[in-house]
């Protein structure tokens, strides 16, 4: 059974524990239960279920610390884990950024749990993939898509007395639609909690669109141009800038939230007053884990308020040393959007791109957050606010900050999901103007 139950699993680490003669001890115990279905061409290709149990201990004496991982629970191999752990432990060379664990701490139950993802079924999988593909066979177009639903679970205790506990449930879906002749190709992606949001029709009927709606692209000259970032797109941008919510890398000078001369972007305006980014493990969309394995609880923090850097996260190690109090990272990431829709950010433009999605990002310059990257699955030009012919897709040269300070209008936030993080965000569809492309790509 890869699920344990809160009472099971504390009572398996409280065994483990036992048998710890280290200074400092942490035992984890992690399991997911699951199934995927693959398919390319409109037929399945591959389908599994997953089934994994994970204990790890960590041994720490003095500053030394040593970690050894098993998947048998009988007495003598919980022994034999820990024995191994403390093994390494004394072998290690001292940590000098060690700290000592945290003691017992009080957190609220996390809402990322449903009981129907958690009941799904193969069938439950091979429906959904039917609906999608009758979709695309409808269109006369070519699917190729993956759909993967998990229940998980993590707890941790350490000899401090921290007992934590988490158990969650999601379910994932992407689907790429091409038309016969390879002109045109359509994208969509869902990652929820909860099945019952999951519509892979809807799901591909956005991606059919994008396909048939894409073919016989034109090609425009690169420049400056106002763009209508779909929240998709705009997810691929925007996670880049999320990884550099971080205090340290800030205070050394080595991200764009430092400060020319030293420190960081705490107190200052980063970006447009219509900007708003925060983390909140309790938001109904998008709940998650209510603590994290350092021992602290997690409730809503404002990275971004209103423009204004509010607050960026410190390890227990840096607050230490700037004589600051510790904050976590982010469980999830949400942006604030507005209550027009993406159909109106449309009409509202003059001129314009559509952009459903971005690939193949690259980091330029972590200074000024510069990225590269392209276009894909359906790129459009935008007149008089309406959607006028499909463009071929162009390489981009744009940094987050830049963009978040050229918002002109933002849409109502809707969860995304990055396939390639396989992070799940809020972000709205976002209007902005002056993005830079700088050159054009024949890829479809």
């Amino acid at each position: 059974m890869a699920i344990f139950n809160k009472e099971d699993a504390q009572a398996l680490l409280k065994k483990v524990l036992a048998y710890s003669t280290a200074d400092e001890c942490e035992v984890s115990l992690s399991g997911v239960e699951g199934g995927n279905i693959r398919y390319a061409r409109n037929a399945v290709s591959t389908a599994g279920d997953t089934n994994t149990l994970t204990l790890t201990v960590r041994s720490v004496y003095g500053k030394k610390s040593g970690t050894a991982t098993i998947n048998e629970f009988d007495d003598a191999s919980l022994k034999k884990v820990v024995q191994r752990a403390e093994e390494l432990a004394k072998l290690s060379p001292e940590n000098p950024e060690y700290m000592p664990m945290r003691g017992p701490i009080d957190y609220k139950e996390s809402k990322s749990y449903i009981p129907a993802t958690a009941a799904i079924q193969p069938d439950t999988r091979a429906e959904a993939v039917a609906k999608s593909i009758k979709v695309s066979k409808d269109n006369k177009l070519e699917s190729a898509g993956y759909i993967e639903n998990r229940t998980s679970f993590v707890a941790v205790m350490n000899s401090k007395g921290f007992f934590g506990y988490n158990k969650g449930t999601d379910v994932i879906f992407s689907i790429t639609t091409r038309n016969q002749e390879g002109t045109g190709s359509g994208y969509a992606a869902r990652g929820f909690n909860d099945v019952n949001k999951l519509d892979t029709a809807a799901a591909t009927r956005i991606a059919a669109q994008k396909a048939n709606g894409s073919a016989n692209a034109k090609a425009i000259e690169p420049g400056k141009y106002t763009v209508i970032l779909e929240p998709v797109a705009a997810t691929y941008m925007l996670e880049n800038m999320f990884r550099g919510f971080d205090a340290r890398t800030a205070d050394e000078g080595r991200s764009f939230m430092s400060k020319p001369g030293g420190g960081n972007r705490i107190g200052e305006q980063l970006v447009d007053e219509k900007v708003t980014i925060y983390s909140d493990p309790f938001h109904p969309e998008l709940p998650d884990a209510t603590w994290n394995s350092e021992g602290f609880a997690l409730d809503r923090v404002n990275w971004i308020e209103k423009g204004v850097v509010k607050n960026l996260s410190y390890s227990q190690f840096w607050a230490q040393k700037k004589n600051v109090a510790a904050g976590p990272f982010a469980s999830n990431i949400i942006m604030e959007g507005g209550t027009a829709s993406l159909e109106e950010l449309i009409k509202s433009t003059e001129r314009g791109i559509l952009v459903s999605k971005l690939w193949y990002i690259r980091l330029v310059d972590a200074q000024s957050l510069l990225l590269t990257g392209l276009t894909r699955d359906g790129t459009f030009y935008i007149e008089n606010g309406q959607i006028k012919y499909p463009i071929k897709n162009l390489r981009f040269n744009e940094s987050p900050v830049i963009m978040l300070n050229n918002v002109e209008a933002l849409g109502k936030a809707e969860r995304s999901i990055s396939i390639e993080s396989n992070r799940s965000y809020l972000i709205p569809p976002m209007k902005i103007r002056d993005f830079t492309f700088t050159s054009l790509s024949d890829a479809v």
